[in-house]
């Protein structure tokens, strides 16, 4: 080989060298992605099955940006579903349904919350760069020492505060408010919502336990004809959702969200003590368990 030969292949040797200390590793996929946040199972509603709903959450100490307000807001949806918004008012907003580009959806979201922060007031986000392995999470952004409480709206008006909307502005903020889904939440059990769809009404609930261990704990009750709320009810399946699972029953239409208050705090009342029961699944509860799992669906 001759010495101009040796001196380009030293060359690309040290470029591919560089270019491997330099590559960007992608987030890791993470199958519970707000494990560690207060409330996780509110986070994952909101992120999964809320429709219009907002919570206030705060930087932990010395971790907002340089003239970013120490306090933002969490919206399920945004306008044109934006990942982030400034407003002009100083409001910060970050997205949950946003969509997630990578595996974790918290470095997704914190991502969007850095970039709504840090831009200037009146400034919506449309896009956000993709997350990395070394992105922060909201873990890693958020005072997870303070409570995350969850406010369900009837419509998108907290888009807008009181700013004063034009003509269009005004008719498409009712084009988005005739499309929510009416939902209350229940104070029977946390992370629990009832929902209006079409002529049937549903309770929906996010289990704090992990997927395995709720599957099996609705399987104990499901077996022992005690998985329903009451009358007619019944559980017609479960949503996967961010590594936790949300059962959802079909309920009787005439009947509204508070005619389930006691029935849901009944049912929690079995449903601990299913998932304390250590012994092994019986043939029928091993039956019911693969009933439940042919109607899990897993979101997103």
């Amino acid at each position: 080989m001759g010495k101009a030969s040796r001196r380009r292949k030293h060359g690309a040797d040290q470029g591919s060298t560089e270019a491997a200390r330099t590559r960007v590793e992608p987030a890791p996929f993470v199958s519970r992605p707000f494990e560690g946040l207060p409330n996780e199972t509110d986070w994952v509603a909101m992120r999964e099955i809320l429709p219009a709903a907002t919570a206030s959450v705060s930087f932990a100490k010395g971790k907002a940006p340089e003239g970013a307000p120490s306090d933002v807001t969490v919206a399920t949806v945004l306008p044109m579903a934006w990942p982030g918004l400034h407003r002009a008012d100083g409001t910060v907003f970050f997205g949950t349904q946003s969509g997630s580009v990578s595996g974790d959806a918290s470095r997704d979201l914190a991502g969007s919350l850095i970039a709504a922060a840090t831009a200037e007031k009146g400034t919506p986000i449309a896009s956000t760069p993709s997350a990395t392995a070394d992105s922060p999470r909201l873990q890693d952004l958020l005072d997870t020492g303070a409570p995350f409480e969850v406010t369900v709206h009837e419509g998108f008006d907290f888009w807008v505060g009181d700013s004063e909307l034009d003509d269009d502005a005004k008719s498409s903020l009712e084009r988005a408010n005739e499309s929510v889904i009416p939902t209350v939440k229940m104070d029977a059990a946390p992370s629990a919502y009832w929902c209006r769809i079409g002529e049937r009404t549903h309770i929906r609930l996010v289990l704090p336990q992990d997927e395995d261990t709720a599957t099996d704990a609705l399987a104990r009750l499901h077996a022992a004809s005690e998985s329903g709320l009451g009358g007619p009810t019944r559980l017609l399946g479960a949503f996967r959702a961010c590594g936790l699972l949300v059962p959802v029953w079909d309920l009787e239409p005439e009947k509204t969200s508070a005619d389930y208050e006691g029935p849901l705090g009944e049912f929690m009342e079995r449903y601990a003590k299913a998932v304390a029961a250590t012994d092994s699944l019986t043939a029928d509860e091993r039956r019911a368990r693969s009933g439940l799992l042919s109607r899990q669906v897993t979101l997103r």
